[in-house]
């Protein structure tokens, strides 16, 4: 029953900006942690992102300083990554997950996690 849906991923030019949703549903919205993740063939699985309900945003790569920002609106129970100033090196497949445990926490590893989403693609050229 646990979702989450993806989207706002797409082709830009470096130096734009894009709004990544992550549309989640199954689930109450008062105890939870979703983190952003990217991979690029070649690269491994990066944490780029997270939030909970029980803690504030958490970034986790040096590249995003001052251009990403996570946020969570739980009348829409969405999150959001906006992506600004894009990089070449940005380009990833941008996937959402889900931790559910009481309390959740945000976690830079995959393995913590317990639903993922399908992803949405980020391409930027230069």
């Amino acid at each position: 029953e646990v979702q989450l849906v993806e989207s706002g991923g797409g082709l830009v030019q470096a130096g734009g900006s894009l709004r990544l949703s992550c549309a989640a549903s199954g689930f109450t919205f008062d105890n939870y942690a979703i983190g952003w993740f990217r991979q690029a063939p070649g690269k491994e699985r990066e944490g780029v992102s997270c939030i909970s309900s029980s803690g504030g945003p958490q970034y986790y790569l040096d590249s995003e300083k001052d251009r990403f920002t996570i946020s969570a609106d739980s009348t829409r129970n969405t999150v959001f990554l906006d992506l600004k100033n894009l990089k070449p090196e940005d380009t990833a497949n941008y996937v959402c997950a889900v931790m559910l445990p009481t309390p959740a926490y945000c976690s830079a590893t995959y393995y913590p996690y317990d639903h993922w989403g399908r992803g949405t693609q980020v391409t930027v050229s230069s």
